[in-house]
């Protein structure tokens, strides 16, 4: 049972990882500002989850896995509402998303 409880966690941890790697790849790749923050916030939790449950198996039944659950929880709570925010301050602040018809029309003189 501890090798399939082994192999579990650490295809979270790897799948995690990868999840993490790709939102970071996202940040970079991506046009604008609101783009950016959704492949960030979206991949962020994802594969910060992925990875808290990893260490979750990996602890067993302790003190160490009830306090990564309220880490997970905390961030489930705290990335969704902290993206709203940080998109609103943006609309606030006037910073416009980039529409597809603006990429596709010629520049006018």
């Amino acid at each position: 049972m501890s090798v399939l409880v082994d192999g579990i966690s650490w295809v979270c941890l790897v799948v995690g990882g990868i999840f993490c790697v790709i939102g970071a790849v996202g940040l970079l790749r991506m046009p604008d500002f609101y783009t950016r923050m959704h492949a960030a916030s979206v991949i962020e939790t994802l594969g910060a989850g992925l990875i808290l449950l990893g260490l979750m198996l990996q602890a067993g039944a302790t003190l160490v896995a009830v306090k990564l659950f309220m880490i997970g929880l905390l961030i489930l709570f705290v990335s969704p509402t902290a993206t709203h925010a940080l998109a609103r301050a943006g609309m606030v602040r006037g910073l416009k998303p980039l529409l597809a018809e603006e990429e596709n029309t010629p520049s006018k003189p």
